[in-house]
């Protein structure tokens, strides 16, 4: 868990432009923002740009961070805002639906449980799913945004967002169903 004293300290450093401030925060917020925006854009190479260009964005604009979340979710947020502008400006994009590299992972442990597996399972049958509903289920599922924030996110009306995320949690159990026998 970071130490808000500490991640205080930092940004009111980075708000002076100190760079080595900046790096730490980089440092300590790299790994999850890169996971978040790998789940959307689904490339290594792709979501590393991304969250390079998010935390350029949030030095940039780290004057308007005013502690009324936590630094990590207002982060979050501009690495989702980016990752959701690359798709719609990339939406053409040769290699969107081939099949992706695996993302590095910090710490993964060699014991592998059942409740690992159906995670495995999830996150495949996720990749399965049509890009709109991928998108909105990490948003909801994974990242864990209510309705409202995600309303706010990609400017969908509350009914057609609930339409949209019933639709897709439909979609998922049928894939859990039929490619790996999960009932659940």
């Amino acid at each position: 868990m970071k130490n808000p004293d500490k991640i205080e300290s930092l940004i009111k450093k980075c708000k002076r432009q100190d760079k080595h401030a900046q790096m730490e925060i980089y440092r300590l917020y790299y790994q999850a923002m890169f996971n978040i925006s790998y789940r959307i854009v689904k490339r290594f190479e792709d979501a590393e740009d991304v969250m390079q260009e998010a935390f350029i964005k949030a030095f940039q604009k780290i004057e308007h961070f005013k502690a009324q979340s936590t630094f990590g979710a207002w982060l979050k947020r501009i690495v989702i805002n980016e990752s959701l502008n690359w798709i719609k400006k990339n939406a053409s994009y040769p290699y969107r639906n081939e099949t992706m590299e695996e993302p590095p992972v910090e710490e993964e442990e060699e014991d592998c449980e059942l409740s690992h597996l159906k995670a495995r399972q999830i996150l495949e049958a996720m990749d399965m799913l049509k890009e709109r509903y991928r998108i909105i289920l990490s948003l909801h599922i994974i990242e864990g945004y209510d309705y409202e924030e995600i309303q706010e996110i990609t400017g969908l009306n509350y009914g057609n967002l609930r339409t949209l995320i019933s639709r897709a949690k439909s979609q998922l159990k049928k894939i859990l169903q039929e490619e790996y026998g999960i009932t659940r």
